[in-house]
């Protein structure tokens, strides 16, 4: 008898010549860029770094683009945002010790979020590898021990012939749900090592998928279908997996209200008539959801800002589809069904009963009503303005990156995204730095439309090296840096905490005169002039700043009793 899994294909005639005689000159790192382009990557970020030297060198014989930024921390989160928009692995290559370790904050930030990130990394000479102290430059007693704990797997090469397989599963890691970084380190020596093994011409870019257990989702049908009360949290499972199309469908036939996490961020129509938008950070939303007789999370570990820094106390049944395991029951006991968001939804849609509810509308009116009451009570009409502005100005269709500030904190809540997949910040590991080179990897997944970044000043510093970037690629992303002097959230945050701040005021540089002076238009706005001087920055292509002095408020939190 034979099985499927004992077939394997014959090489044609032309594979076996190639393979009998493959071009002199090659290297260890002609198969890592061999193998990334037969996996179907067509784009690599990164830095150069001397043990990388031999990687890059083969990257000039490839095919691939490569956009080199100036950070490498900057690179990861460009390939952050690329692996989001484009759902593939974007390949990120870094060089020992320093420029590794640099990248950290950045693959922290893509596991928290799932972005798929591939890091290929060089290592010390294969003589230093196993803990040993040789005083290699860059030299580490354990490179991979500083990622194991940020990534989800990592694969160490010896070998030339070992390389076309490590990256062959990294790959099929980093897009395995839940998706996420992974390492990849080649020793110095590996890299320019000359090879004869034949060119890569084939690879498994298929990860593997995470289906529902059918009992579990029947259980779960059942559940939701004689709800009196269903509602649904949608979180950033939902878009990275592709899912928002099926959501949409099933809150529809149960009737059930919908809101949805800032990593989910445009999952959910934002004006449809069973959209509770964003605002979980609000007693009169956590009220609603506490009150559903059956919640349905979908994509979502339920944390700190998905509930309310951990106020929200469900009295009804939940049902949790999470792909991370980790993640699953974490928070509030629950039917958890370990999944791809997509392939989960898609079982329910095929076993819920469909229940008439003719009273979610006006419920989620009302709801909605009583948030923008408790919000206008607090005279915060600079900030409302500011946030409509902006989202006036974005062309339909383009995505939006927003680094760790105030108006980002109002945004999780009160931005309409645009739809799925649209709007990213940086939530999930909550460093500074993350919106404008980000929003480069995203103007580099998809030239055709102009991208936002948005950050504060401190923010920006952390990025403003990016702007030669920018320039150098002509990469059509708009910078809106929101000049409040200092750290405005954790001047806030002082604030409420101590009644006075430390270390919060910062002396910042004209941003206009920088950006010019990389060769990037620059112009110093207002509140007033936003929308118009936005709105013509995102319609003239290639890069530019806005830059807004401005001192925002936080809306008053509702976690503290």
């Amino acid at each position: 008898m034979t099985h499927d899994h004992d077939l394997v294909l014959r090489p044609t005639a032309a594979q076996t010549e190639a393979a009998l005689n493959p071009p002199a000159g090659r290297t260890g790192g002609d198969l890592v860029v061999e193998t990334l382009a037969a996996l179907g990557a067509t784009t690599v970020f990164g830095l150069p770094g001397q043990h990388a030297l031999g990687l890059f060198d083969a990257l000039r014989r490839s095919d691939l683009r490569y956009v080199g930024l100036r950070v490498e921390n900057n690179a990861g989160f460009a390939a952050d945002a690329y692996g989001r928009i484009t759902g593939e692995a974007a390949p990120l290559l870094l060089s020992t010790g320093p420029g590794a370790l640099t990248s950290l904050p950045a693959l922290q930030e893509a596991a928290a979020a799932s972005a798929p990130v591939l890091a290929i990394c060089s290592q010390v000479p294969t003589a230093g590898l196993g803990g040993g102290r040789h005083g290699y430059l860059h030299e580490l007693p354990d490179q991979a021990a500083s990622f194991r704990g940020v990534v989800k797997s990592v694969h160490t090469v010896r070998a030339p012939s070992q390389i076309p397989s490590a990256i062959e599963a990294a790959w099929k890691s980093a897009l395995s749900a839940p998706h996420g970084p992974v390492w990849v380190e080649i020793p110095q020596d590996v890299l320019p090592a000359a090879t004869a093994i034949p060119v890569v011409t084939g690879g498994d870019a298929f990860p593997e998928e995470l289906p529902p257990r059918p009992e579990l989702t029947a259980l779960a049908a059942h559940l939701l279908s004689t709800a009196e009360r269903p509602a649904i949290i949608a979180g950033g499972g939902v878009v990275r997996a592709d899912a928002s199309g099926k959501l949409r469908q099933l809150a529809q036939i149960l009737g059930a209200p919908v809101v949805t996490t800032p990593g989910g961020k445009g999952a959910f129509p934002w004006n449809h008539p069973l959209s509770l938008r964003s605002w979980l950070e609000d007693r009169h939303t956590t009220d609603f959801l506490e009150d559903a007789d059956v919640l349905l999370v979908v994509g979502s570990g339920l944390g700190e800002l998905s509930s309310n820094y951990h106020t929200f106390r469900p009295r009804g049944r939940i049902v949790q589809i999470e792909a991370d395991l980790g993640k699953l029951e974490s928070n509030h006991p629950a039917l958890g069904i370990h999944a791809d968001a997509r392939l989960a939804l898609q079982a329910l849609l095929e076993t819920v009963s469909e229940r008439q509810d003719p009273t979610a509308p006006e419920r989620v009116r009302t709801l909605l009503a009583k948030v923008a009451d408790r919000i206008a009570a607090q005279g915060l009409t600079l900030e409302q303005d500011v946030l409509a502005s902006v989202r006036r100005a974005l062309p339909a269709g383009s995505p939006s990156f927003w680094d760790m500030t105030v108006l980002a904190y109002w945004a999780w809540s009160a931005f309409d995204a645009g739809g799925p997949n649209l709007m990213h910040s940086a939530q999930g590991a909550g460093g500074l730095g993350y919106g404008f080179p980000a929003a480069l990897g995203a103007a580099v997944a998809d030239p055709t439309r102009p991208v936002l970044a948005v950050s504060g000043d401190g923010g920006a510093l952390y990025s403003i090296a990016e702007l030669a970037t920018a320039r150098q690629h002509d990469l059509d992303v708009t910078w809106l840096i929101v000049d409040d002097g200092g750290y405005g959230i954790l001047r806030e945050y002082m604030t409420d905490a101590f009644g006075e701040t430390t270390a919060t005021e910062l002396t910042r540089p004209d941003f206009v005169a920088l950006a010019e002076s990389f060769g990037v238009p620059g112009v110093r706005t207002s509140p007033e002039a936003l929308e118009a001087d936005l709105a013509r920055a995102l319609g003239t292509p290639g890069p530019s700043v806005v830059v807004l002095p401005a001192v925002l408020r936080m809306f008053a939190p509702t976690h503290l009793g």
